[in-house]
């Protein structure tokens, strides 16, 4: 095998490789020789067959099979010879030419081909040492814990019919409805006997709060309109009106907090409730603290390492984002201008996301490899089971689609190595505690824009 470099620019090559003829002619005498006792052809014994005619018949077929087994390896061993790792599977092309093609098929003409990739830029990781951060916690109060546990009760609330009653907030009405769009009914929108509890925001903006104040027995026109973001699209965006008739009103009447009502939802008595929902809540503020010196440390971890980036990388994680952008938007009915942004200049911010995340993406796999960081079976067994218990009665379905593909698989291991890396990081950076309130540990960074 002989390995031309034709091309080499920036993180961009390109290589010709040649297989010599004899040694496909070999190959095929190899294989020949393999099959001549088990081939049966009319009119020879088993194990008689001429090799010469084993050949006119399945030497062709052979043939294509031995060189697409000799692109497979030869490109392989190319890569590693070169010690080149590739961003992505490289682009091979055979000659288009029928008359050399069926000189390489005959063995009377050398296998050429050239094989065109990028490789992943070097990097050289920054001193973690050197990295300082700060991390966000916050403690859990009894007042947070109350109003948890508050919750709980009134989600727990049980519903009593109050005749002559004036609907409430939180009260419980039981009500009939038709939706009509310029007077025409539309489908979907009729309902009957449907309770709906004031203040839940479960319905269209505005629907609950016009009919505060209704009793039994009442009929009142609704009118509201449905979000641009609404999920059926032929209503989005749409004035509607409800001719809605209320058949009771209810009130909420809720259990008392005491170790009954612990025990009902499982748990030991009350003092067990308080415990478990502290703890909860703590979880929850960890879950905050993570994301939030995580997202810290990629950004000291971006700015850290300069990289050339291969350019087919960029391009496909750019056309994801940008697909998934404009998808979001026609969705919701919307245009860069309802962003306020032009869509050069969506196309900029999006592209250095693209590009923060292929950068991010080459450190944290180099310095996860360095430092023979892997996912476990194990590991990977738990997050496929976390991720089966989203869609009860779907198990075997979500196990079997994983088990056939390797790339959905990889997904599911992608964020568990990153996140061990990180904290791989994490140890060796400088990383202060800093108390906050729940408030701000919660905030998002959109928040503050």
């Amino acid at each position: 095998m002989q390995v031309t470099e034709t091309s080499s620019e920036g993180l961009k090559r390109e290589l010709q490789i040649v297989v010599e003829a004899a040694e496909l002619d070999s190959k095929l005498n190899e294989k020949l020789n393999e099959v001549k006792d088990k081939v049966q052809i009319k009119g020879f014994r088993p194990g008689k067959v001429p090799p010469a005619h084993i050949k006119k018949i399945y030497g062709k077929s052979m043939m294509a099979d031995i060189i697409q087994e000799t692109v497979s390896n030869s490109s392989r061993d190319a890569l590693i010879e070169r010690d080149e790792r590739p961003a992505f599977q490289p682009d091979i092309k055979l000659t288009e030419d029928e008359k050399e093609i069926e000189k390489i098929m005959a063995g009377k003409a050398d296998l050429s081909y050239t094989m065109s990739f990028e490789i992943l830029p070097t990097v050289e990781p920054m001193d973690f040492k050197s990295i300082t951060l700060e991390r966000q916690v916050a403690a859990v109060d009894d007042a947070e814990v109350a109003k948890r546990l508050d919750e709980l009760v009134q989600g727990s609330a049980t519903y009593e019919e109050r005749e002559g009653r004036e609907a409430a907030i939180d009260d419980q009405v039981k009500i009939s409805f038709t939706g009509s769009i310029d007077g025409e009914e539309f489908e979907g929108g009729k309902v009957d006997d449907t309770p709906l509890v004031l203040g839940s925001n479960s319905f269209i903006p505005g629907f609950e709060e016009a009919l505060v104040g209704v009793k039994s027995g009442d009929e009142r026109k609704v009118e509201v309109t449905f979000p641009k973001d609404y999920n059926a699209e032929h209503l989005a965006g749409k004035d509607a009106v409800f001719d809605v008739k209320v058949s009771a009103v209810s009130e909420p009447v809720l259990p008392d907090i005491d170790d009954e009502f612990a025990k009902k939802l499982g748990i030991e008595d009350l003092a067990k409730l308080k415990d478990a929902i502290k703890s909860q809540i703590k979880d929850q503020y960890q879950q905050f603290s993570d994301a939030k010196i995580k997202k810290t440390l990629l950004d000291a971890l971006n700015e850290g390492h300069k990289l050339e980036l291969p350019p087919s990388l960029v391009e496909r994680e750019f056309d994801g984002i940008w697909q998934q952008v404009n998808d979001s938007l026609e969705k919701a009915g919307k245009s860069f201008e309802d962003e306020g942004k032009t869509e050069d200049e969506a196309r900029k911010e999006y592209r250095e996301i693209a590009e923060r995340r292929v950068r991010l993406g080459i450190v944290l796999s180099h310095i996860g490899e360095n430092a023979e960081i892997s996912v476990s079976e194990e590991e990977l067994q738990r997050a496929l089971a976390e991720q089966a218990r989203r869609f009860p009665g779907q198990e075997q379905h979500l196990y079997d689609f994983y088990r056939k593909n390797p790339d959905a698989l990889a997904e599911l291991r992608a964020p568990i190595f990153e996140d061990k890396v990180v904290n791989y990081i994490l140890e060796l950076a400088e990383v202060a505690e800093v108390e906050t309130s729940p408030e701000e540990l919660m905030k998002s960074d959109e928040d503050d824009e």
